[in-house]
């Protein structure tokens, strides 16, 4: 097995940089994100605080009642963000329904992110224009479409890699097993990416598995790595190790982010009834947005014109976010029909016309 996953679960998480801002020791991981430029972490840092703006907006809308529900990130935005910045434009993304951050790396117009929560479409966007799933509701099933698709892309001889995303509350569902022992068995390229944010709902993560979710990778045969979740360039490092195994045929990797679930599961979910505030206090410490401010304070690329000018740009995508939900044109009844198979079909035909007819009916009844 590769040393690089060899290691006890005890040791400690791959970290590049400290939670206080300063460059971990030097490793193996941290030569892996040597490219990584001063420009490029202020990149990064942009990406960071972008995609928790279009968070807080989207939060905000399902508050005001336009969307029917929303799934935060915040406190995730590095496991996302580092880890879809080491992807390919040809790797094809598996996603749960948490992985917005992923979605706007992968170029995915914010407004479509909300289309699938306001209910007005019955997607979201067009997965091949991304090479990204849209959101997976069923929990733990992305990981079986991602293990297919990356069996297809290694008959077919085809470039890239399949990554899916799950948390660690999934990791308990069979899919995820499945996922993983199919992927084993026939050295698919796949990454297996969970975001291990310490809660599965009301559940902590000690309740799913007494060890750590690495380790179950390591049960079905398949090399885990342990990152902070918190560390974009961690994370970086990590995925890009994994999916430079997979693209060379050398089969799945688990990586377990290990970061947190700073709010509620969903809107419709009230942490405060299951989480202490003193858990929600230490890891505020650990914030991944603060830990790459303070680093690039120390290294001299934090000023007011780089702080206004990233301040702009996440104004600006949640004031088009804004606009592009309310204006969203809903779909009329008769859509109900459209997009369910590829082409015309008889039975679809024929339902149609009974629903229109049937909606007819009402035409001219007062309420």
């Amino acid at each position: 097995m590769d040393t690089a996953f060899s290691r006890s679960d005890n040791d400690e998480l791959i970290q590049v940089i400290t939670p206080d801002g300063q460059r971990a020791e030097p490793t193996e991981y941290s030569e892996l994100v040597a490219d990584v430029t001063v420009d490029k972490l202020q990149d990064l840092y942009e990406d960071l605080v972008v995609v928790r703006r279009i968070d807080a907006e989207a939060t905000a809308l399902q508050r005001q009642g336009e969307l029917g529900l929303w799934a935060p990130l915040l406190g995730q935005e590095a496991a996302q963000v580092g880890s879809a910045r080491a992807l390919h434009r040809d790797d094809f993304v598996f996603a749960s329904y948490r992985e917005h951050g992923v979605a706007y790396c992968r170029g995915v117009d914010p407004t479509e992110m909300l289309r699938f929560w306001r209910g007005s479409t019955q997607s979201g966007w067009n997965p091949y224009e991304y090479n990204m799933t849209t959101p997976a509701i069923i929990v733990g099933a992305q990981a079986l479409h991602a293990t297919g698709y990356g069996l297809g892309m290694k008959f077919d001889g085809a470039e890239g890699a399949a990554i899916t995303y799950f948390g660690d509350g999934a990791t308990s569902q069979g899919d995820i097993s499945e996922g993983l022992g199919f992927a084993a068995s026939f050295a698919a390229p796949v990454v297996f990416f969970c975001q291990n944010n310490q809660w599965a709902i009301s559940e902590p993560v000690t309740v799913q598995t007494h060890g750590s979710i690495a380790e179950r990778g390591r049960g079905f045969g398949i090399p885990a790595l342990r990152v902070d979740g918190n560390d974009v360039l961690a994370v970086l490092a990590a995925t890009r190790t994994a999916l430079s195994r997979a693209r060379e045929g050398s089969g799945p990797t688990l990586i377990e982010a290990v970061t947190y679930r700073m709010g509620p599961h969903t809107t419709s979910d009230d942490p405060s009834r299951y989480r202490p505030a003193a858990l929600d206090e230490e890891w505020k410490q650990k914030d991944p947005i603060d830990r790459i401010e303070r680093l690039l304070g120390r290294e001299g690329a934090m000023n007011d014109a780089f702080r206004a000018r990233v301040k702009e740009r996440a104004d600006a995508t949640a004031a088009e976010l804004r606009r592009g939900c309310l204006g969203t044109v809903e779909p009329g009844p008769m859509a109900l029909f459209d997009n369910v198979y590829a082409g015309p079909h008889p039975l679809i035909d024929e339902e149609r016309e009974r629903y229109a007819a049937y909606l007819a009916g009402f035409e001219g009844v007062q309420s």
